[in-house]
């Protein structure tokens, strides 16, 4: 019959087993899906506008994007988690940019056309 200690030990060396397995895993998994997700990000802002109205940063997102699927294929998966994380941000700002650049723009054409309003109401009295 095995004494406690022993029974301890091993319960404390496959929970250490577990612990070194999932940690190896979660450094492979979440890179392919911060990649997966930067992606959709990317084609998200580019779908909004944002090449044309966020040039600068739409490119860094893809640039970025680039080099996390290198780093993928490389296996550096720290490297590539960071870098589609990065490719996000930058997504995401060119996303909004090109957001709060079609907003001013139709504000812009509302104010021209209560302007035009105004002055057809003053001319008509």
């Amino acid at each position: 019959m095995m004494n406690i200690n022993t029974r301890h030990g091993l319960a404390l060396l496959s929970a250490a087993a577990l612990a070194l397995t999932v940690g190896c895993t979660s450094l492979k998994t979440p890179a392919t899906a911060d990649v997966a997700v930067s992606k959709a990000a990317v084609d998200n802002a580019a779908g909004a506008g944002g090449a044309q109205f966020a040039p600068v940063e739409m490119s860094a997102a893809r640039e970025k994007l680039a080099l996390a699927n290198k780093a993928m294929l490389a296996k550096d998966y720290k490297e590539a988690r960071a870098l589609a994380n990065q490719a996000q941000a930058d997504a995401k700002l060119a996303q909004s940019k090109a957001s709060s650049v079609k907003a001013q723009a139709a504000a812009d054409v509302l104010q021209d056309d209560i302007r035009v309003l105004r002055e057809e109401l003053d001319r008509s009295q």
